[in-house]
């Protein structure tokens, strides 16, 4: 058996002692077994929470995946072992604060948001995809978006919607009748479709042409936010919240479209995590709502669609306020 199989056995076994020796002498903490598995994995599949730790510390992948696309979080997770769950998952966000690895790689549908700009999108009636066959928006999300539209509205008065897509969220936020719907929209077709069915003619509604970057001069202070833009990086999203509180009014509620790493459980975890702390440092309290999606995604769902964006269970439905207002 070679140093690598060791230490994923002694991890397996939960031998600390075994596994210390066999990272002093050299092995590899990132070595993958016959069944594709990693020390790290091994350990948190075996809930040992102190291998897991010295593992980490000696610079195991924590975002590593095995060949059925889970990483040592989603062992830990699945089965309930919580010590070594948290260890990860602190492991998971201090990593992103810093390196942001999983966030620029997952949500790099569109290459940038230049290039889908540019791109041609099609539109049927349950999906709206571009030209690569990746699906911008989809149908299937129209009871998030209805939850979402009901979160923003909740107060009324005055809303912004960033990214029109299939008009899924603005046809929910009109049944609230706010005063005022402004609604930003960066692509061109897009854009020319709203256009054609009549958006521009609703007494409440405020079309914005262009990217959310540019406009930020033509928004005002308003009561509800929704967030959700396609072919950004998560960066982008970290940047729009710092405008957030010159757009949001001290009492009102903000959303946004919580769907970066929606194909393993323990990353979407991580990201949830990161969000609400990186909120939370420009005072912003976030609770997420856990909304059951299973029965929405059967495979037909996908017929025709390249990219699986979304293959977890629940969605977590972020409502953001003021930490003030929250207390």
């Amino acid at each position: 058996m070679d140093v690598g199989d060791q230490l994923c056995e002694a991890a397996k076994n939960g031998d600390a002692g075994k596994v210390k020796a066999l990272i002093e002498s050299g092995a590899d903490v990132s070595h993958f077994d016959g069944e594709g598995l990693t020390p790290l994995m091994h350990a948190a599949k075996h809930g040992h929470a102190d291998v897991v730790k010295k593992l980490l510390e000696a610079g195991a992948p924590w975002n590593a995946l095995s060949p059925s696309n889970l990483s040592a979080g989603d062992f830990a997770m699945d089965a309930g072992h919580q010590e070594a769950f948290d260890i990860l998952l602190n492991a998971g966000i201090q990593a992103e604060l810093v390196l942001g690895t999983i966030a620029r790689k997952d949500n790099k549908i569109g290459d940038c948001n230049g290039d889908y700009l540019e791109d041609r999108v099609s539109f049927s009636e349950d999906k709206l995809m571009d030209a690569e066959s990746k699906a911008v928006m989809m149908a299937w999300e129209k009871p998030l978006m209805e939850a979402h539209a009901k979160a923003v509205c909740s107060g009324g008065g005055h809303i912004l919607n960033i990214g029109f897509g299939m008009g899924l969220v603005d046809t929910a936020i009109q049944q609230y009748a706010p005063a005022s719907h402004t609604i930003v929209e960066a692509h061109p077709e897009v854009y020319e479709r709203m256009i054609r069915t009549g958006w521009a003619e609703k007494d409440n509604v405020k079309i914005i042409f262009g990217r959310w970057q540019d406009v930020l001069p033509q928004l005002e202070l308003y009561d509800g936010i929704f967030f959700d833009t396609y072919g950004e990086y998560y960066e982008d999203l970290r940047e729009f919240h710092q405008y957030l509180p010159a757009l949001l009014k001290p009492e009102g509620i903000y959303s946004f479209f919580n769907g970066l790493c929606g194909g393993n459980p323990f990353f979407h975890v991580v990201y949830c995590q990161l969000v609400s702390l990186e909120l939370e440092n420009l005072g912003y309290s976030t609770q997420l709502i856990p909304l059951p999606v299973k029965n929405c995604l059967g495979e037909e769902v996908w017929e025709g669609v390249k990219h699986k964006y979304w293959q977890l269970d629940t969605y977590y439905l972020p409502v953001c306020q003021s930490i003030q207002d929250s207390e």
